[in-house]
């Protein structure tokens, strides 16, 4: 525990943090909804210790990201766009289509946009593992299962 001068302040220690992992299963799991918790939990907003500017969080595994719903008709609607960084260079991918290619990067595109725009939120998502199916190869760190709530109704 670290104090400032006043003894006011709590601010955490890194090596006093004790990293936990979550398996999050996001089959038939709204979009918006499982990515929302999962920048909570990325960030550390559910520990006593939170503190915005510093990397409190935990580490989410993700699995069956083939399996995620979107409301609406936004199956049809969304879509994602990138840029090349030339003239011209925009590029432009339907939901439907990235969810077959790449279906990792739906959930992973979500949560990125719910995260704080600063050098932290790219800390973060190293800590955030998708899968497209059911198997993961993080069994040696024995994640414990996290049920999400805000299915498709």
């Amino acid at each position: 525990m670290k104090l400032n001068k006043n003894n006011i302040t709590y601010l955490p220690e890194k090596k006093g943090i004790e990293k936990k992992w979550w398996l999050i299963d996001a089959s038939d799991l709204v979009l918006g909804r499982l990515a929302t918790q999962v920048s909570h939990i990325l960030r550390g907003k559910d520990h006593a210790y939170y503190t915005p500017f510093f990397d409190c969080g935990d580490y989410v595994i993700v699995i069956n990201a083939r399996k995620v719903k979107l409301t609406g008709a936004k199956e049809e609607q969304k879509v994602y766009y990138r840029h090349s960084g030339y003239r011209g260079g925009l590029k432009e991918i339907s939901y439907q289509r990235m969810q077959a290619t790449h279906p990792e990067r739906i959930i992973m595109n979500a949560v990125k946009g719910m995260l704080p725009k600063n050098k932290l939120s790219y800390k973060l998502l190293t800590k955030l593992k998708v899968y497209a199916d059911a198997d993961h190869g993080h069994a040696a760190q024995k994640p414990e299962i996290l049920k999400v709530t805000g299915g498709r109704s």
